[in-house]
């Protein structure tokens, strides 16, 4: 029964982009009456370690996988049928908490698979990838379009700093015109893109007259089309 579809979002990575998926959760799930849209329950522990740090340096690692193993069941035992993550680095860890709490893997909406399902539904045969450093070194993105037939190209690691302070911006909603040329530079640089950082698309919404790519894939978006899709078949 569609009252029994409950969406559970581990958010505040960061907070800003946890704010934005809300809002795209009410687009994606247009209604006339409140009722007509999914229960929705969000944990916001902005209060967990760094993500990217976890992976670049092994800092905290054991602590960020206790903390997001207990949010997720949290959720889980809440009633969430279906669960996302409103980062794309925080998915490096998901095997480790699998590890921990197997009844999980069936309830996550891993938004890199969707988004690399999509790219390769699409027809796409060369797409930019942006994301933080973690993201992007760790490959999640480029051995999973790879293995789809998607050729994935990504910034020199001398312009990590500059994602950064893209994504800090968003982070601390700090906004300048330096900022702006930054990410159009850097998202208008190949006809196809990934944002795979949840604050990327943030500014992307900002700037997006700017933009000249016509091809702007958001992993968190597609994921909540995705339950879209389900709720609709439920």
């Amino acid at each position: 029964m569609k009252r029994d579809f409950v969406i559970g979002v581990l958010g505040g990575m960061g907070t800003y982009a946890t704010i934005h998926l809300f809002q795209q959760y009410a687009q994606v799930f247009p209604a006339e009456k409140e009722w007509d849209r999914p229960r929705i329950i969000l944990d916001n522990r902005c209060t967990m370690p760094s993500r990217v740090r976890a992976f670049l340096y092994h800092e905290k690692v054991d602590e960020l996988v206790a903390q997001m193993t207990e949010s997720l069941q949290g959720l889980y035992r809440a009633g969430c049928s279906r669960l996302l993550l409103a980062c794309n680095t925080s998915h490096l860890f998901l095997p480790r908490i699998y590890e921990k709490a197997p009844e999980l893997e069936g309830a996550v909406i891993h938004i890199i698979n969707t988004c690399v399902s999509r790219v390769a539904g699409d027809g796409v045969k060369e797409v930019y990838l942006l994301g933080s450093e973690g993201t992007i070194d760790s490959r999640i993105y480029q051995d999973a379009l790879e293995a789809a037939g998607v050729r994935c190209l990504v910034p020199d690691p001398s312009e990590y700093t500059l994602l950064r302070d893209c994504i800090e911006a968003v982070k601390q909603k700090r906004y300048s015109d330096g900022v702006k040329k930054t990410f159009l530079e850097l998202v208008n640089r190949h006809p196809a893109c990934i944002l795979g950082c949840t604050e990327l698309p943030i500014l992307y919404e900002a700037y997006r007259a700017g933009v000249k790519s016509t091809r702007i894939y958001d992993p968190l978006y597609l994921g909540l089309c995705e339950l879209k899709k389900e709720f609709d078949h439920d």
